[in-house]
């Protein structure tokens, strides 16, 4: 895991591997930002000009490797694009900083320690460049580098993976400042989970499933403190848990419920928080059409979510009650698998038909939402790749926000626009969920097609408890990253909705929901 210290040298003292300055876009070209005077001074004040005369023109990610000039005790700079700058003097935006600090880790893979001297004007832009190096440096390379027998001698052959950058020294903070102090302890904590949640999404399904799931939860309530338990397949059936178990039915790995409670003794209000775990998705006997299959390990993101938000809130300590409940279970088609035209009996007591068994996502989930509402949390948030619709809707790099209370929506909204998670409120219009009408159950997992985030929305609506503020996180678009990595944000499995779920539980403490 990359480190993180908040270096008390200078731009022109410091040693390391490279040194990462800003630049912006300015109206005749690029203009060096604030925390770059040394090394501007070290280039004779020309580094804008060098910068130009390469091409850089201090676009948002754009990355230039220069040779140090002498006066610098590092080899290597490395100017980093910040986008362009609105007026003179203005404060750069928290996630321009943040992506702009995990592009310069990206390209600075396989070094050892690398300075950061971009913009840091309030203990808030230190957090951001520090949360956006760390996730910026993540790599996942579990399976690679494995000995080649080919070539005994160098088992990578000189072609493995690059180590992520191993130390982030960050500059202009003030690492006597108690409030710097603690805005790196929390950039490391929320980033350090983000990162657990990539390997766990990451993980290839034939070694992670519902059963190893557990486990890893389960060793990290023990690390952590968090209380852990877990229902496995005869404790969900002695309480008719339908549809985990309907779900699960088909595959050789049986499904799992997973609670963790993280309590803090002075905490006035409980947040909820469930996760979609369908540790991989064949679609079961509504098989999904061929390449629509390579991904699936990914239909656990919501859960991953959701348990990083957990630890993350053990660690940083916060004055609220945060439960979590993991919804796993493995989709897979066999003889044994749950039908088309089957009806399930939820944990509610409420009867499903089953008209496509790929719609299973919302199954597990209703059992999870029913079950943690049994609690009476002040609010419940459950999060889940849950639709295609949503990702037609919204693309790949926004998730939809649906709720039973306009205001909690609101919330959430902002404060995953304020951690920089793009997100847009959704509608649950009332005139679909008469599409989801059954004439053998009380309701189907299907309604109509046009809007069916929406319909999904409704049917979990359908769980949730009177009386409880509750929100539903579709984040089937951002959740899985399939082409070139970008800023902070890696190819493969990215971490979303865990900086909005934390930043909630914070606002939840801090009494600012109500």
């Amino acid at each position: 895991m990359t480190a993180l210290t908040l270096s008390t040298a200078g731009a022109a003292t410091l040693r390391a591997d490279a040194l990462v300055v800003g630049v912006a876009k300015g109206a005749k070209g690029p203009v060096v930002a604030p925390g770059a005077e040394a090394v501007d001074k070290a280039f004779d004040g020309k580094l804008a000009t060098v910068l130009e005369t390469l091409g850089a023109s201090g676009a948002e990610g754009e990355v230039t490797k220069l040779p140090a000039p002498a006066g610098l005790k590092v080899p290597v700079v490395i100017a980093v694009g910040l986008g362009s700058v609105l007026e003179k003097d203005a404060a750069f935006d928290a996630e321009a900083l943040r992506r702009a600090a995990g592009s310069a880790a990206r390209a600075l893979a396989g070094s050892k320690k690398a300075g950061f001297a971009l913009p840091v004007a309030s203990v808030e832009d230190a957090e951001a460049v520090a949360e956006g190096a760390l996730l910026g440096a993540y790599a996942f390379t579990a399976y690679q580098g494995g000995e080649n027998k080919l070539a005994a001698k160098d088992k990578n052959n000189g072609n493995g993976p690059k180590s992520p950058l191993a130390e982030v020294a960050l500059l202009g903070a003030k690492p006597r400042d108690k409030a710097f102090k603690a805005a790196a302890e929390r950039a490391v904590a929320v980033a350090e989970e983000i990162n657990r949640a990539r390997d766990l999404i990451n993980t290839p399904p034939n070694d992670l499933y519902p059963e190893s799931f557990a486990a890893v939860a389960t060793a990290a309530g023990k690390e952590h403190g968090i209380k852990v338990q877990v229902l496995d397949e005869k404790a969900l059936v002695k309480g008719g848990f339908g549809g985990l178990l309907g779900v699960g039915q088909g595959s050789t790995h049986g499904p799992r419920l997973v609670k963790l409670a993280y309590t803090h003794p002075k905490a006035e209000k409980t947040l909820a928080l469930v996760g979609k775990g369908i540790t991989y998705d064949s679609g079961g006997i509504s098989l999904k059409p061929a390449g629509h299959n390579e991904t699936m390990k990914c239909d656990m993101s919501g859960a991953a979510a959701v348990f990083a938000t957990v630890v993350a809130a053990a660690r940083l300590g916060l004055q609220v009650n945060v439960t979590g409940w993991l919804a796993l279970a493995e989709n897979m088609p066999s003889g044994n698998a749950t039908r088309p035209g089957d009806v399930l009996r939820m944990y509610s007591g409420k009867t499903v038909e089953v008209l496509n068994t790929d719609a299973e996502g919302r199954l597990v989930l209703a059992d999870a939402l029913t079950r943690a509402c049994e609690e009476n949390p002040d609010a419940i948030v459950d999060v889940a790749t849950l639709t295609g619709a949503m990702v037609l809707a919204l693309g790949h790099r926004t998730f939809g926000i649906m709720a039973n209370d306009d205001a909690f929506r609101t919330s959430i909204h902002e404060i995953a626009e304020e951690v920089g998670e793009a997100s847009w409120p959704m509608p649950l219009p009332a005139d679909l969920r008469k599409g989801m009408d059954s004439p053998t159950a009380d309701i189907a997992n299907m309604g109509e097609r046009m809007g069916g985030g929406l319909v999904a929305g409704l049917f979990l609506k359908e769980f949730v408890g009177e009386g409880i503020a509750w929100a539903h996180l579709d984040i089937a678009g951002p959740a899985f990253h399939e082409g070139a990595p970008y800023g902070y944000t890696p190819k493969g499995g990215t971490g979303s909705a865990v900086r909005t779920l934390v930043k909630l539980a914070e606002r939840t403490a801090a009494g600012d929901l109500g």
